[in-house]
């Protein structure tokens, strides 16, 4: 089963290159998925010409199975690529901009080999979600963290104004083309090259905190750098991308400071240093071919993919699991033993079970299907923080409480950082 929303929408060839067009035909398709409704973000995403803060991007050349991949570097300022970048930039998926951490700006366009793509910038869809989420009005202080090509950036100047924004990144080649190409939409907030984990205490409090990229846990620089009234945005997740989680942290009028983590469909990619684990083709095909498994039968049907809730518990609670989401039926893996699971349709409403390797992946997500019932089949979580670095989640309450910790990260790199 493929997940919705994650097929490009490609160019149609022989239409007139014209980037208002697409831009209303982008905002267009997102009110009719629902992930966009009237209002600022609206207003900011039909007026922000994408084409400029991503003038060149990647386009993958290579098939999925090639060893070496290979993309081709589109470029605005060339007539040929624009009617295909067009596509890129207003077609919904995620825009790649970065190849090997090389610098953004000056570079010739054409073919690369090799590598990986190291910075992008993520699918408008889930960007116009979160965006509607964090609420952003006029005058608001504004941590933008994970710079990528810019987009949220601008849209926080487009809304909140430009002195009141902070965007920070890591790498200085991705903070000098964001520099350059909102300076070229009129609008220079503070760009930071630094840690974003640590924020940016100089301009803060803030009353809204982004986060484009998937963490293991909430940096409490982001917390004590938020104002009365604030809101924390980011994706929390474990290993797996399966099953991500949105932390929503707030601060009260009175400052106290309330935690949710909801059960989302769509998560941002891992930020620095923090790895996923992923199902190879090999192991795929291995799984596809029954290799080593066996098979039973149950009357008991897999839980549904909308329980998103019982699945972020199932991430959590047993780790190391991924979903294959682009096969036609469940199909779990577990790329550290070898373990892995499949489950189809059945005669007579049973279902067959296929497994093999040593973790009993249907009993693990039957054990968690029963304790978060117990809790009252929640789809968000209390995600309870302290100074001290402690953060947990929880559901329901005593015997039935289904509740695991956030991994404390073992280290903290250096948060030095330069405007």
């Amino acid at each position: 089963m493929r997940r919705p929303g994650t097929g490009a929408r490609a160019p149609q060839p022989g239409i007139a290159v014209d980037p208002d067009a697409a831009r209303a035909a982008m905002v267009a398709q997102l009110e009719a998925e629902g992930a966009l409704g009237p209002g600022l973000v609206r207003d900011a995403l039909l007026s922000l010409p994408r084409e400029v803060l991503m003038p060149q991007a990647y386009v993958r050349r290579s098939a999925p199975e090639e060893r070496t991949p290979r993309w081709d570097l589109l470029d605005w300022a060339v007539r040929g690529d624009r009617e295909e970048l067009l596509g890129v930039l207003y077609g919904g998926e995620s825009v790649l901009i970065q190849h090997d951490g090389e610098p953004l700006l000056g570079r010739v366009p054409g073919a690369r080999s090799g590598g990986m793509i190291t910075s992008m910038s993520s699918t408008v869809g889930m960007t116009a979600g979160l965006l509607r989420e964090l609420d952003l009005r006029a005058g608001h202080r504004v941590l933008d963290v994970g710079i990528g090509a810019g987009v949220t950036a601008a849209v926080a100047c487009w809304v909140c104004g430009e002195r009141g924004v902070v965007t920070v990144d890591r790498d200085p080649h991705v903070t000098e083309a964001a520099r350059t190409h909102l300076a070229e939409l009129g609008y220079r907030p503070t760009v930071v090259t630094g840690n974003g984990e640590a924020g940016w205490e100089e301009r803060a409090p803030y009353d809204r905190v982004f986060v484009s990229y998937a963490v293991p846990w909430v940096s409490w620089a982001w917390v004590e750098q938020l104002a009365p009234g604030g809101r924390v945005l980011a994706s929390v997740t474990g290993t797996s991308p399966s099953w991500p989680g949105l932390a929503v942290i707030t601060r009260t009028a009175h400052g106290r400071v309330e935690g949710e983590l909801r059960a989302v469909e769509f998560g941002h990619r891992p930020g620095h240093g923090f790895q996923r684990i992923f199902l190879s083709r090999a192991f795929v095909e291995r799984i596809s071919a029954a290799d080593g498994g066996r098979s039973f039968h149950s009357r008991t049907a897999p839980p549904p993919d909308e329980p998103r809730g019982l699945w972020l518990a199932v991430a959590a609670l047993r780790p190391g699991l991924v979903r294959n989401w682009g096969a036609d039926h469940l199909m779990i893996g577990a790329p550290a033993c070898g373990s892995w699971l499949t489950v189809r349709p059945g005669a007579a409403g049973t279902w067959t079970m296929t497994a093999c390797g040593p973790r009993d992946i249907w009993d693990e997500i039957q054990t968690v299907a029963a304790r978060w019932r117990a809790a009252g089949s929640p789809t968000s979580y209390r995600l309870c923080l302290d100074a001290h670095g402690e953060q947990w989640v929880s559901a329901g309450s005593g015997e039935k409480e289904l509740a695991w910790s956030l991994p404390r990260p073992t280290s903290q790199e250096p948060t030095e950082v330069r405007a």
